[in-house]
């Protein structure tokens, strides 16, 4: 039995904990040994035997970013670890290897046997070690290269031959990153759920599909029965399935197919403030699998997004994985840290950045609600590199990784197929419809888009130009936003725009001051163009670079936070600008005894952000009120006590969730 589970939290190393997939893994984690290869002699010389004499190696933490530890800080090249661990195989049991992401090509080697190979530094990937295990001590060594400042890799460097090509715009952070387990399967198991929830939203019904990747590692054909359940709030509904059970070959894996439909009374549509969750559970010959999801609808119309069926307009922001001392670590409380600070900052649409972030993200926007566009690894690919075969697997495999993780997260809503390259060329154009051919071929339930930079220029003619084919505009912009918008919106009058990246550092001329009036100056403009439908602030956090213009401490200052996420003041700025309401005091009247009355306005805004706001809550001294449902553009009128003979009171909204949305202080006379 498994469970790929999304909350639970296993406690590993003095870094924190980890969020574990499957909670009955065995952990890979703790100390392992640690050498570096620069002269890539490892391979030759046997480090990977499981009789070569390692006692000399260093001693590290897994997971671990090389990058960030100072014994080994900025080094790029090989390192290789290595780990001994005792094991007893089981007769008719298969035991998979899983690492939620290494950076960036590892070998594997299990007892002195080459297991397997894996190119991508941020997506998941396994192995079946089954036939390479020993009863006793098994060792096991991974080398890892982080050296994408070559070309060929995804992300990696461009092949134009200029000075700053071989950089991307983040550290190339290397090493076992992110957790390392072993699960024990059936010799037929399950691989994979895949949950396609679509509700009719003029009936309140939904249909439920399921597709269950099987593996079958028996040398013999199989017909397995899949039973399937579903719940919410832990009780199991009462459901019919009309499943598929093709036969599986020996050695072979097939897809099995389920379907159901939910009557009204079952449907619990997930949203932004009210992000209701439902579990699945597959059985097959007594292995399961249960992963959750959301019902919800997703859309575009008329130049509009809409989340079942109600036009929004919301914020966002691009968080960089990178943190001091961590690198791209991202321990569950770095993660629960971002996504407090980001979602009372008011960011609740993002692309949240050129890779593929832990899973933990994603699951705290599932359980508290946020929306996600997801990409996998093309920064700025050149043209001759968006038309190399080679290339173009490689992305096609990553994104085919990032997928299979992320596509029951009811959060994301969209993918993208890459950030800044020339998709005004033939081979701009080529690629992009290419990958959301192949994006859709595996997931036709979310939207596709890309981030662009031509549009603030180019084209003449909406033809000219890739995001034809895309689902929404996602555009890069840093200038001359009034015109470029306006531009924008002429070439694809019927596409929302979503502003992907815009932004200003702390080092400009004006400092962080100057963010605050840009921030306020193109959020004036935003929200006199109702087609734009989101605006993500580059970027939610500073992070370290060796891309041309990094300060001389090695990081760039786009954040609302700094590296250790102190807030400048561009964070309050944000969240007052990108509340969804706003606080406006009526009236205070004095009264006997210590006894007065304030009375304020709540109103949800009607320009951007935009979205209707059910079971708010407003809060002052421990006090709370719950806020009439209100339309965007709708007010009401709140009667607040107030005791004593203070000078001043402090007011604010939270969410249903429980973040807080905007806070005031009003004057008492």
């Amino acid at each position: 039995m498994k469970l790929v589970c999304l909350f639970l939290l296993v406690s590993i190393t003095a870094l924190g904990q980890y969020t574990l997939r499957q909670p009955e893994a065995v952990p890979l984690h703790g100390q392992w040994s640690f050498a570096m290869d620069p002269r890539e002699v490892g391979d030759a010389r046997g480090w990977f035997k499981d009789n070569y004499n390692a006692n000399g190696w260093d001693k590290v933490t897994v997971p671990h970013c090389f990058s960030a530890d100072p014994r080994y800080q900025f080094y790029t090249g090989t390192v290789w670890y290595r780990k001994t661990f005792p094991w007893q195989p089981q007769k008719g049991k298969r035991v998979i290897l899983h690492f939620d992401a290494a950076y960036y090509k590892s070998d594997v080697w299990l007892n002195s046997q080459k297991v397997g190979t894996h190119e991508g530094g941020y997506t998941p990937f396994h192995f079946d070690i089954t036939d390479f295990l020993k009863s006793g001590d098994n060792v096991l060594a991974i080398s890892v290269n982080n050296d994408t400042w070559q070309t060929g890799s995804i992300p990696g460097a461009k092949d134009n031959g200029n000075a700053n090509d071989p950089f991307p715009g983040w550290i190339n952070y290397g090493g076992l990153i992110r957790p390392v387990y072993v699960t024990v399967e059936s010799e037929v198991y399950l691989e994979n759920l895949k949950v396609e929830a679509t509700p009719d939203l003029a009936k309140g019904t939904a249909a439920i599909r399921l597709k269950a990747r099987v593996r079958n590692a028996s040398e013999q054909a199989v017909t397995p029965k899949l039973t399937t359940v579903v719940s919410l709030n832990n009780q199991p509904l009462k459901l019919v399935w009309k499943t598929t059970s093709p036969s599986v070959g020996a050695g072979q894996a097939a897809v099995l197919e389920a379907e159901t439909a939910l009557k009204s009374g079952e449907v619990k549509l997930w949203s932004l403030d009210d992000p209701t969750l439902y579990q699945l559970q597959a059985a097959l010959n007594g292995d399961t699998l249960s992963t959750h999801f959301g019902i919800r609808k997703v859309e575009v119309q008329n130049a509009r997004l809409l989340l079942n069926g109600q036009p929004i307009r919301l914020a966002g922001g691009n968080r960089v994985v990178d943190y001091p001392g961590l690198g791209s670590l991202e321990p569950d409380w770095l993660v629960e840290k971002d996504f407090r600070l980001m979602k009372e900052a008011g960011m609740e649409f993002h692309r949240l950045t050129h890779y593929t972030p832990s899973e933990a993200f994603y699951e705290w926007a599932d359980r508290y609600g946020m929306l996600i566009i997801t990409e996998p690894g093309n920064w700025q690919l050149t043209p001759t590199q968006m038309d190399n075969d080679t290339i173009r697997r490689k992305f096609q495999q990553q994104f085919r990784e990032m997928m299979e993780r992320d596509w029951n997260h009811p959060s994301v809503i969209a993918y993208s197929v890459g950030n800044e390259y020339l998709s005004e060329t033939p081979s701009g154009q080529r690629w992009t419809k290419d990958m959301m051919v192949f994006g859709r071929s595996l997931d036709p339930t979310r939207l596709y888009t890309f981030a662009s930079m031509r549009l603030n220029i180019l084209p003449a003619k909406p033809e000219d130009e890739a995001t034809q084919y895309c689902d929404f505009v996602s555009t890069n912009t840093y200038g001359n936003h009034a015109k470029v918008f306006d531009h924008i919106h002429a070439l694809y009058p019927d596409k929302p725009i979503l502003i992907s990246e815009w932004g200003t550092r702390a080092d400009n001329a004006t400092g962080e001051a100057g963010q605050v009036i840009h921030l306020e100056s193109v959020m004036a403009e935003i929200r006199k163009r109702p087609y734009i439908i989101g605006a993500s602030w580059w970027s939610y956090n500073d992070y370290q670079s060796r891309h041309a213009g990094t300060n001389p401490n090695g990081y760039r200052p786009w954040g609302l936070v700094g590296p250790e996420r102190a807030p400048r003041p561009l964070y309050a700025a944000h969240r007052r600008e990108m509340s969804p309401v706003t606080l406006e005091k009526v009236s205070y009247q004095a009264g006997g005894q210590g006894q007065h009355q304030l009375v304020v306005r709540v109103k949800a805004r009607n320009d951007f952000p935009a979205y209707a706001v059910k079971k708010y809550v407003l809060k002052t001294n421990g006090n709370t009120s719950v806020i009439p449902d209100l339309q965007p553009g709708q007010s009401a009128e709140m009667k607040v006590p107030v005791r004593g003979f203070e000078k001043s009171i402090q007011l604010q909204v939270l969410k249903p969730t429980g973040f807080s949305v905007v806070s005031e202080t009003f004057e008492l006379k």
